[in-house]
């Protein structure tokens, strides 16, 4: 075993050896840890032997420093959701004087079609958060009018109140309606254009299913980003059989124990960051030269993901099954989007939603993992350009600017 796996054992070993009765759960912990985690060890193996842990630290602490992502920020407000909880979002509305500000050397991707005007609602994914979609914001920044929100227990939202007071398990449907009630405070009236990744895809395909009124009178497009509409049972995470029937087997009770102990897990995580690190980007990329800062940004928005919150949530996606809230998008303009490379819901889940779709484009991303929206930013920006084009969505002749620009003024 290499030392990085090694440290991953004897961290998650620290926290759940915290009670005698976790010497099970401690050793299948550590088997399931070794096993997502062996091909990212021996690459962080290889890299001790010329590169230091002092060193490394501080590479990450100038990548924090010099990286702008995850930096822009709008109009904060916040809504109520059905238990309680506080669901943190932002608004960037139009600039009236983006159209005329615009210079030559801008792409023009929208069309000459005066629009009604539409809110684009962005849903972020499983321990993530809002500022996932960066590139994409910053691209349509003062162009149409945007809502990023924070899903329950993830970014600037509060903790899940059921799941804290309650114990209740959250479910995507849960989220479904977190989704109604951020839409009810921040777009009560006027067409909504729906665009979510990953969980948010689904929690997009869950507020169809609760509230098809919704989709049907206010709903003019919807994108649909490395997500899933059931089955996510059988997803292997790129291992082998053996490896994976072991994962499936003990990991939801090892998260819940780890969970239980978050204190302690939070510590091990620091420990082991290289690690985890290696893990994260191989579960996040498919390219290598992936741009080394927006890779720390990944890796910052995981880890400030709680393990409790973690824990709480991985259940849900084995329950999930949406296939047949599709139905509510067939008559919209709709983008099924992601990477070849995705291991997380590979881009096999994204051709079945677009069987099921038929009208829909289907854009498969070649060197493209799970996070296709920070690896090839472009396409993802084009391709929802296109779909806002579609459903009128966009100022008459205006243009999306850079891709990565986090500039509160609109560049020339």
């Amino acid at each position: 075993m290499s030392e990085s796996s090694a440290e991953a054992v004897a961290a998650v070993a620290s926290a759940t050896g915290a009670a005698g009765n976790w010497r099970r759960a401690t050793g299948l912990a550590g088997a399931a840890i070794g096993v997502v985690a062996a091909g990212a060890a021996a690459g962080v193996a290889i890299e001790r032997l010329t590169v230091g842990r002092g060193m490394r630290k501080k590479a990450r602490l100038a990548l924090d420093s010099a990286g702008p992502y995850g930096s822009l920020r709008g109009v904060p407000g916040t809504a109520t959701a059905e238990d309680g909880t506080e669901l943190y979002y932002e608004v960037d509305d139009v600039d009236p004087e983006a159209v005329p500000a615009l210079g030559p050397r801008r792409r023009r991707l929208f069309g000459r079609k005066a629009p009604a005007p539409v809110t684009v609602v962005f849903s972020h994914g499983y321990c993530l958060s809002q500022d996932s979609w960066h590139f994409q914001r910053a691209a349509l920044r003062g162009v149409v009018r945007t809502v990023h929100w924070d899903q329950r227990s993830h970014g600037r939202s509060g903790r899940g109140v059921q799941q804290v007071r309650d114990g209740v398990p959250v479910s995507i449907d849960q989220l479904g309606r977190d989704l109604k009630a951020v839409i009810d405070a921040a777009v009560p009236t006027g067409p909504i254009v729906l665009v979510g990744h990953s969980m948010g895809g689904m929690t997009v395909m869950a507020l169809a299913d609760q509230y098809p009124e919704l989709v049907r009178d206010r709903v003019v497009a919807v994108a649909l980003v490395g997500t899933s509409s059931g089955r996510l049972g059988e997803v292997n995470f790129g291992l082998p059989v053996a490896g994976v029937n072991a994962v499936r087997r003990v990991l939801p009770g090892v998260l819940k124990a780890l969970g239980q102990q978050a204190a302690l897990v939070e510590k091990g995580r620091r420990a082991t960051a290289d690690l985890f690190a290696g893990v994260i980007k191989r579960y996040s990329f498919a390219s290598r030269d992936v741009d080394p800062a927006v890779a720390r940004f990944a890796e910052r928005m995981i880890e400030g993901t709680p393990i409790d919150v973690v824990a709480e949530f991985y259940p849900a996606f084995t329950d999930h099954d949406k296939t047949g809230a599709l139905e509510h998008f067939a008559q919209l303009p709709v983008l099924v989007l992601a990477g070849i490379g995705d291991l997380v819901t590979p881009s096999e889940h994204s051709e079945a939603i677009a069987d099921l779709l038929p009208d829909a484009e289907l854009v498969l991303v070649p060197d493209a993992g799970h996070l296709v929206m920070l690896e090839h930013p472009e396409v993802v920006t084009d391709r929802l350009a296109d779909l806002l084009t579609r459903a009128g969505a966009v100022p008459a002749g205006a243009t999306v600017g850079g891709y990565g620009s986090t500039s509160s003024a609109q560049p020339g």
